[in-house]
């Protein structure tokens, strides 16, 4: 009996210490950051998939944690602050999209500040891809795939995906054929996505360094209707240190930073000004229209 007994306690801790898994799909995206331009921008995008769900984003964050560990472990021996903006990429899409499996209900997650503290807000969505399927084919670079065209958000879209990867999964929000989504395009070439290669994922973790540093690993999760998304999200962007600035006292505002000779005042004023450039220079959102649309 008793041996049965710690036979079960280590059959439970193997379970609780089992490392997740993942495929690890790579999507090069060309996209059109401003609406009034032809200029594109590239990003490389992972879509990463477990036996519960996908998680999509930037992959920028992730591919730099060694980068941002070494930097933050530096200022934490030193003691000496580290204009981390100089050394640091910074991602150009902040959201990322989880989809559940088997039933495949959205969740849209972004960041924000409130106060000094970093916040998640989302929504949960389940939206209807009409898929129509053509019998169209073609070889995109070592996947066979079919072509399938939908409308959403204001924009048609085409997609080539592959049955010989079963995973009715794709980048963004992009979602229900009979495949993984190899490649797809709005009509005017706004946004493109195109997989350029996969990996799996042995201790596949979730959140990237700097998330797990940060105050509740990246900020608590509130979830809320997408119209209040869609309202909270447009007045952060008009002006992102609301929130924070009726707790800036002249006294907080003209500290130094540690071992640096900035001032808490010239950080923040920098990193609004950033913030403001940022969402001047990407106007041109993947969604259009919608029921919930409000224009930044």
């Amino acid at each position: 009996m008793k041996k049965q007994f710690t036979i079960i306690l280590l059959m439970i801790a193997f379970v609780a210490n089992a490392q997740i898994s993942a495929n690890r799909f790579f999507y090069e995206l060309t996209f059109k950051p401003k609406k009034d331009s032809a200029k594109t921008e590239k990003v490389m995008t992972i879509l990463d998939i477990t036996k519960d769900k996908s998680l999509y984003r930037d992959y920028t964050m992730v591919a730099q944690d060694s980068i941002v560990k070494v930097a933050v472990e530096e200022m934490q021996k030193s003691g000496v602050f580290k204009d981390m903006s100089k050394m640091i990429t910074m991602p150009k899409f902040a959201f990322k999209i989880e989809k559940e499996y088997p039933g495949m209900k959205e969740t849209y997650l972004d960041r924000i500040s409130s106060g000094f503290t970093p916040v998640q807000i989302g929504y949960n969505e389940e939206p209807n891809f009409n898929w129509k399927i053509s019998p169209e084919k073609e070889k995109i670079g070592d996947y066979d795939t079919q072509k399938a065209t939908t409308e959403y958000g204001g924009r048609q879209w085409t997609a080539w995906f592959s049955t010989n990867i079963p995973f009715q999964d794709g980048p963004y929000k992009f979602k229900g054929l009979p495949g993984l989504i190899v490649k797809i395009e709005d009509k005017d070439k706004n946004y493109s996505w195109v997989l350029k290669g996969n990996k799996k994922i042995e201790n596949f973790e979730e959140l990237s360094y700097a998330e797990k540093i940060s105050p509740g690993g990246g900020g608590k999760l509130t979830i809320v209707p997408r119209e209040k998304f869609e309202k909270t999200m447009a007045q952060y962007k008009k002006d992102p240190f609301a929130t924070m600035r009726p707790m800036l006292t002249k006294e907080i505002m003209d500290r130094k930073m540690p071992g640096s000779e900035m001032t808490v005042g010239e950080m923040i004023k920098k990193q609004e000004k950033m913030t403001r450039d940022f969402y001047d220079a990407n106007n041109n959102p993947i969604e259009v229209s919608g029921p919930y649309r409000v224009e930044y």
